[in-house]
């Protein structure tokens, strides 16, 4: 097995595209790697991790755990061991609820030293919240082995998150959605260099976008879109979900304009860097498929323009997968019909949008206009200006 990823190449024989196949490979693969630079008495704790959580969420577990080991090594006296990998089960037993919640208080902000500068992180009560995920599961796992006497998860200190109904939702509202798309359609935003860039990504930079905010899709899975997902003639294309799904979806006339468009007039020009691109459905201009980083910047480049705000301040591709979730309910669309398109796990997710009606808050406050309402009142008294000959 071969630990770069980008050398790596599988052998398909399941009915998924070649593309679903390596990506879910190549996560495989640095799980893989990880659990190498860890001890080997965690076994049973990957075996767990691989057999419970989505490959994703494995990955995040094991990178937090790998983090874990690596501050025992440089940041504490608990182990002697001069890699993570050398840390004995015996270290392990010696390791407190305590010191667990100053690993947790580490982790809130730590300085890296790179020999040449120091760069110090931060992590969100989110990211806390799954850092103690990750070392929960492993010593519950290794209380339910025997390798440690105790559980000593109950003293970890709580990390406040905010609830699901607590986030204040952001989301394009439509007329919002409609500058964005004017954007990318006219160019007009743009100073000369970026014109010059926009001219040749325009086609494909909508037809990103248009799915984006029709179907509400994730990042991994509009990146993973293939020319072969999209079946014209019957009006559907193809992704691949979380929890190893495959989903066809209808097609709308937009989107059949939109990406056939781009496919006629813009991918058509552009030769695939290589075999394994060429069924890509988006291209970057060196013929590769597009990243998620490249997605990503695109989506807050677009979406800054239609807030108004600078670059940094422009929406994540998340954030177009509530504009389509607002905008669906608020049209009227079963709360259910929409969580079947966005694929949420529980209708509570959806429900969260539901709530954010589309304007509401814009709809409360303009009925609440005070201080309008006294001038038109001044104005409309048949006493004269400003109300003031009133009849005694």
């Amino acid at each position: 097995m071969r630990d770069d990823p980008e050398k790596f190449r599988s052998h398909n024989k399941s009915d998924k595209p070649d593309n679903i196949v390596e990506r879910e490979n190549e996560i495989f693969l640095q799980c893989e790697k990880i659990q190498k630079e860890l001890p080997g008495f965690l076994r049973d704790y990957f075996v767990y991790l691989k057999g419970n959580v989505l490959p994703m969420t494995r990955l995040a577990y094991l990178n937090d755990v790998k983090f874990f080991f690596t501050y025992l090594v440089n940041d504490t006296d608990l182990t002697d061991a001069a890699t993570p990998k050398d840390v004995t089960v015996e270290d392990i037993r010696r390791i407190t609820a305590r010191d667990i919640n100053f690993f947790l208080d580490y982790c809130r902000r730590y300085v890296v030293d790179d020999g040449g500068s120091s760069t110090v992180y931060e992590n969100s009560n989110r990211t806390l919240a799954r850092k103690k995920s990750s070392v929960s599961v492993l010593f519950k796992e290794l209380y339910r082995d025997g390798l440690v006497e105790k559980n000593i998860t109950d003293g970890f200190d709580p990390i406040r998150v905010p609830k699901a109904g607590e986030r204040q939702i952001k989301a394009l509202q439509d007329d919002e959605v409609m500058i964005m798309l004017d954007a990318v359609t006219t160019g007009a935003y743009f100073g000369p260099h970026e014109r010059s860039y926009w001219e040749r990504t325009k086609l494909r930079d909508k037809a990103i976008l248009v799915l984006f905010v029709t179907y509400g899709l994730r990042l991994s899975e509009l990146q993973q879109l293939n020319v072969s997902s999209f079946n014209f003639s019957r009006g559907e294309f193809t992704i691949y979900r979380k929890r190893d799904k495959e989903s066809v979806m209808p097609l709308n006339r937009s989107v059949i304009m939109t990406v056939r468009d781009y496919l006629n007039n813009e991918r058509v020009n552009i030769p695939p860097y290589s075999p394994e691109h060429e069924d890509a459905l988006f291209l970057s201009l060196q013929g590769k498929r597009m990243t998620s980083r490249a997605i990503r910047d695109l989506v807050k480049k677009y979406t800054a323009i239609a807030l108004n705000t600078t670059r940094d301040n422009g929406y994540s591709p998340h954030k177009l997968r509530a504009t389509a979730a607002t905008s669906l309910i608020g049209r009227g669309n079963s709360i259910y019909d929409v969580q079947a398109l966005l694929d949420h796990e529980q209708v509570t997710t959806t429900q969260l949008y539901a709530s954010h009606k589309k304007n509401v808050r814009r709809d409360l406050v303009n009925d609440m206009e005070w201080e309008l309402e006294r001038r038109e009142g001044q104005e409309d008294s048949p006493s004269g200006e400003n109300g003031n000959n009133r009849q005694k």
